[in-house]
């Protein structure tokens, strides 16, 4: 499961959450150059959010391998109030609350985005068993998904995510793989 390329909120430091955000120039160089970097897939599958869409696309048609159909249980955790502000704006008006890791009203709780990711997770597993399927989603799921799995939390840059091994029959449904980073920081712009 890969992150879009860098999206114009991105570029700006807005939390996106569910807006549907276009990429930049960059975002949409990295996703040109993603397809360089990766091996081959059985299919490639998407959040239906324009910048993790476009991304997945491009990949496709530079490995030319078919696109299923956008799915929203892949997309961004809805972030609520926070949506479209910087992280000074949520500190003035949320005081500590990402140092604590509070959440305010209205903000996604990470078992809705295990629950639906989990489930989107065992649906391309059962399609495509024994397969490689590359998810093109966001790093906040990616990032709720791996600490779901007691693995250590780390900043996913975009072009930047995680493997998961899902077998629907074992009793550990997922387990986490390795960390990817398609792009040293710097190969192709800075990113956020």
């Amino acid at each position: 499961m890969l992150r879009h390329g860098q999206s114009e909120w991105n570029a700006l430091g807005r939390w996106q959450g569910q807006a549907d955000i276009e990429l930049t120039d960059l975002g949409y160089e990295q996703a040109r150059r993603a397809a360089q970097k990766l091996g081959m897939f059985d299919a490639i599958a998407s959040s239906d959010l324009r910048r993790s869409r476009i991304t997945a696309t491009y990949i496709a048609e530079g490995l030319g391998i078919g696109l299923l159909d956008a799915d929203p249980r892949f997309r961004e955790t809805d972030v609520g109030e926070w949506q479209g502000l910087t992280h000074d704006q949520i500190e003035r008006d949320w005081p500590g609350y990402l140092e604590a890791h509070n959440r305010p009203p209205g903000f996604e709780s990470d078992i809705s985005i295990v629950t639906r990711v989990t489930a989107a997770l065992v649906d391309l597993a059962e399609q495509f068993p024994g397969g490689e399927v590359l998810v093109v989603a966001h790093a906040g799921v990616i990032r709720v998904m791996r600490r779901s799995h007691r693995v250590g939390d780390s900043r996913i840059p975009n072009l930047g995510g995680c493997e998961f091994i899902v077998r629907p029959d074992a009793t550990e449904v997922i387990t986490v793989g390795d960390v990817v980073e398609l792009f040293e920081h710097g190969e192709i712009g800075e990113e956020l």
